[in-house]
């Protein structure tokens, strides 16, 4: 394992681009910013918010889930609720030469945007993303998983209500989209019929997915990316792992860091055989040889 950088405020969302460098949020200090092949760390916007999950977009623009903000005690790294003044989330769009973002969503379908946390691109350019919904100090929102397109046009609700739904990805294929629940370490596939479009499970499932698998004890699972062999690579907090599930539910191994907070990876270099992971808790961004390589992304390769 590899340190490419250190003392950033909970670090998330890295994509690595074919320069070599990765972009990436850190979500405590409400910043965007690229690590070079270097190491060098250098600032894209002081976007503010709570900058999330991120990926590049046709376009492109650098795409961002905004949790809308939140507030932290001293001495404590995660979170105690919303930001003051906190009033929704957001999917946000910036350039990534000159850092200036706007705004593209905060509602689907009259109901505002909760706390938007991950997000991936499809073939035809658009986007699923989930809403993690937002942790208050006796409640939660529900949260969802939603589908939109880039220029700000279309956004529908493909799953509701979901506990916790951080990472998403899609399948090899681009028909499956799986989806992690944070609270349950639960693995949710959904089967598309069209873009933005589900073939629902009946009862008992609650929102039309189907269960991959779901880690017995007290894990909890953050982002995912798939590698080349289709397997859904899941950061699993509190293990301080990366969990590597075939799309049978079978869990193949759990490759370990030196933090409980291990919240996401990508892939990149040749071959896309470099696997960079953000370890939230320590405020690093490592990287590591990766066996089988990544799955290629749409865009960014």
């Amino acid at each position: 394992m590899k340190i490419l950088a250190e003392g950033l405020q909970f670090p998330e969302g890295p994509v690595a681009l074919h320069d070599g460098s990765v972009v990436l949020v850190e979500l405590r200090a409400g910043r965007i910013i690229r690590v070079t092949p270097e190491g060098r760390i250098e600032l894209i916007s002081e976007c503010g918010g709570g900058p999330n999950g991120a990926a590049i977009g046709p376009d492109g623009a650098l795409y961002v889930c905004d949790n809308g903000g939140s507030a932290y005690r001293p001495g404590r790294f995660t979170s105690i609720g919303p930001a003051p003044g906190y009033d929704g989330g957001s999917i946000r769009k910036f350039d990534l030469a000159s850092g200036r973002g706007d705004v593209l969503y905060t509602h689907c379908d009259g109901h505002r945007l909760s706390s938007p946390n991950d997000l991936v691109f499809d073939a035809h350019g658009g986007f699923y993303f989930t809403d993690f919904g937002k942790k208050h100090a006796r409640s939660r929102d529900h949260g969802g998983l939603y589908y939109a397109l880039p220029d700000g046009s279309r956004i529908v609700e493909v799953a509701y209500p979901l506990l916790a739904p951080n990472g998403v990805g899609l399948s090899p294929d681009g028909m499956t989209v799986y989806v992690a629940e944070t609270e349950t370490a639960r693995l949710w596939a959904f089967d598309l019929v069209e873009a933005g479009s589900i073939r629902k499970q009946p009862f008992p499932s609650p929102h039309g997915g189907r269960l991959v698998c779901g880690l017995p004890g007290f894990q909890r699972f953050d982002s995912l990316a798939l590698d080349a062999k289709g397997q859904i690579c899941v950061a699993t907090l509190i293990t301080g792992a990366i969990s590597v599930i075939a799309t049978s539910g079978e869990l193949r191994s759990q490759v370990a860091f030196p933090d409980t907070y291990v919240t996401n990876i990508c892939f990149g270099g040749p071959e896309l055989k470099t696997a960079f992971v953000t370890l939230s808790g320590s405020g690093q961004l490592v990287s590591l040889p990766w066996p089988h390589g990544g799955q290629r992304l749409h865009f960014n390769a």
